[in-house]
């Protein structure tokens, strides 16, 4: 069985990681997913992308220990994208949205990191248990004490503990807590949202983001005036930067063209 399903509505991609029993990853299906989200980045008629686990239970509890045990190595080919075919994904500078629809764990929690916005079924809960396996959780490590306080990054990394979704929420990690019934109908109506909105501010958005993270904020700025982030160059050259400023003055929605 394809253990990818995609599903497309105009601008909208959704992409569904549906392995039975639990949704893990092994490298086979993380290079499927790297090709998914590269063709996503790639494709000037999609804007939004929507990432959720196949069922109720699981979102995705990471690496696939059984295919690791029957031979697939943690340091093997993951593919254009690397683990789950987001994590190194580059020029990414579109929106994603994670629907975390139940357990995200490991490198599963890792993959919403991944994501823009993240939306948690009420019943999902979350863990790094890497520590309790005598291994590292690497893009954790690098990523939760930028997105959440630093002790309480640390504390969830070096214990492993569990947590649910309204202490994720707590804590900023997730963005909503929705009733499972009405996960994916929120993801789309948020994504409907992106959607009408101006590609090319958020291609600049996120390559500052981006830029900025290992960036001193003068830097940062100095790459952004001086039109250094293809991205940023692109947009104040554009179409829809003109489009956006006649719209304002003009009263009306503005009609974005990406270009």
């Amino acid at each position: 069985m394809d253990p990818i399903k995609t599903r497309r509505e105009g601008a909208i991609l959704e992409v569904t990681l549906d392995r039975p029993k639990a949704n893990a990853i092994d490298l086979a299906t993380s290079r499927i997913m790297g090709e998914v989200f590269a063709g996503f980045r790639d494709d000037p008629d999609l804007r939004v992308a929507i990432l959720t686990g196949g069922g109720e239970k699981f979102f995705c509890p990471g690496w696939d220990l059984k295919a690791a045990a029957d031979g697939d190595a943690v340091d093997g080919d993951y593919g254009v994208g690397g683990f789950g075919g987001l994590q190194e994904l580059r020029n990414m500078n579109k929106p994603i949205i994670a629907a975390v629809n139940g357990i995200a764990c490991g490198g599963g929690l890792e993959l919403a990191l991944s994501a823009d916005m993240i939306l948690a079924a009420e019943h999902a809960t979350f863990a790094l248990p890497e520590i309790r396996s005598g291994t590292v959780a690497d893009a954790a490590s690098v990523k939760l004490p930028k997105r959440i306080p630093y002790h309480i990054a640390m504390e969830l990394l070096l214990t492993g503990r569990w947590f649910d979704a309204t202490e994720a929420n707590r804590w900023g990690l997730v963005n909503e807590i929705i009733t499972s019934d009405q996960l994916m109908a929120r993801a789309w109506e948020l994504a409907r949202l992106l959607a009408s909105g101006p590609p090319l501010v958020y291609a600049a958005i996120k390559d500052i983001v981006r830029d900025a993270e290992d960036s001193n904020f003068q830097d940062a700025m100095n790459r952004i005036t001086k039109r250094q982030l293809r991205s940023v160059d692109t947009l104040y050259a554009s179409g829809d930067q003109l489009e956006g400023a006649r719209a304002f003055s003009e009263k009306r929605d503005p009609v974005w063209k990406g270009k």
